[in-house]
């Protein structure tokens, strides 16, 4: 399983070192730089279908596409990880696995990934050892993604909608008793927070969405319908203390949404109108104004011991 994506969109900054993954040729087939050759970007380029320009530690500069080398300190990271998964085998303990995404809102189409997540709890040697715990393991074949507990824990008390979501899902694939005793405490993670966290994400992006509808003139329709949804499942968190998965009725109009049939206007003032309505929740809800740190923490010390 992988541990860090490689992200396509990602700008690397002048001045990151990093590692070439292979040999770097001139155009009479000399070899300007070997494998695992160390260097320093000098130049980034606007996008990644463009090289970078690393230079090398004898001042040579050659031109290399992002695909070519990673960034030296990760890779030194990722090699520990490896060896951890190998000594450990670290898909072996995971102790939950659902499914969000499309398919849990029901949302989905012919389409759709299955997009699933989960806990992983390693065994106490992990934590001991030279190698660490990894916070989280991926497979993006198969777009799997498992949170280590202690990660997760914190990712709910932070009421991380991903996160909360993986303990309300309808579409829970395995569970061991462990995992079941967390779904049966999950009412701990919900607070107040709730407001602050679905709230200001909704915000920051819908900016987004509106920077570019007013630069290139498009709009990413399937965004703002999950933009949407998250303040509909964050109302309805602060009214009902539950977070909902199923978009229920809501189904039509959010689908109408992704297929861009809904004018921006129309869109924007449901949005408006959504906010308004997580204000009136938040200063209406019953929820706790913090999640209940000293449960997940006892949970968690309890989790671990297991694995001793």
């Amino acid at each position: 399983m992988a541990r860090i994506p490689f992200d396509p969109n990602l700008i690397l900054p002048v001045g990151t070192q990093v590692v070439l993954r292979r040999e770097i040729k001139g155009r009479a087939g000399s070899i300007l730089a070997r494998q695992g050759a160390v260097g320093v970007i000098l130049r980034a380029p606007p996008d990644n279908s463009h090289s970078y320009r690393v230079g090398l530690p004898d001042g040579v500069e050659v031109a290399v596409r992002r695909s070519a080398f990673t960034i030296r300190r990760r890779q030194q990271a990722d090699e520990l990880r490896a060896a951890a998964e190998g000594e450990f085998n670290l898909a072996e303990h995971v102790v939950y696995r659902c499914v969000i995404g499309s398919r849990a809102y029901g949302l989905a189409d012919d389409e759709s990934d299955i997009d699933r997540r989960g806990i992983y709890l390693p065994p106490a040697d992990l934590h001991w050892s030279l190698y660490g715990v990894p916070e989280q393991i991926e497979n993006d074949d198969t777009q799997e993604c498992y949170w280590e507990l202690q990660k997760f824990l914190v990712l709910a008390l932070k009421a991380n909608p991903n996160v909360l979501e993986c303990l309300y899902t309808p579409l829970v694939e395995f569970s061991t008793p462990l995992a079941d005793e967390l779904l049966g405490m999950r009412s701990i993670f919900l607070s107040r927070m709730i407001y602050q966290t679905y709230n200001g994400y909704v915000l920051s992006q819908f900016k987004k969405l509106e920077q570019d509808l007013r630069t290139t003139g498009t709009l990413k329709w399937k965004h703002a319908m999950h933009l949407i949804r998250l303040l509909l499942a964050g109302v309805t968190g602060l009214r009902e203390e539950v977070i909902p998965v199923q978009v229920g009725q809501q189904r039509a109009r959010l689908l109408a949404i992704r297929r861009g049939e809904l004018p921006w206007h129309e869109l924007n003032h449901w949005r408006l109108d959504l906010h308004r309505a997580f204000d009136e929740a938040f200063a209406q809800t019953k929820l706790p104004d913090r999640p209940n740190y000293e449960r997940a923490n006892a949970f968690l010390i309890k989790a671990r011991r297991s694995r001793t």
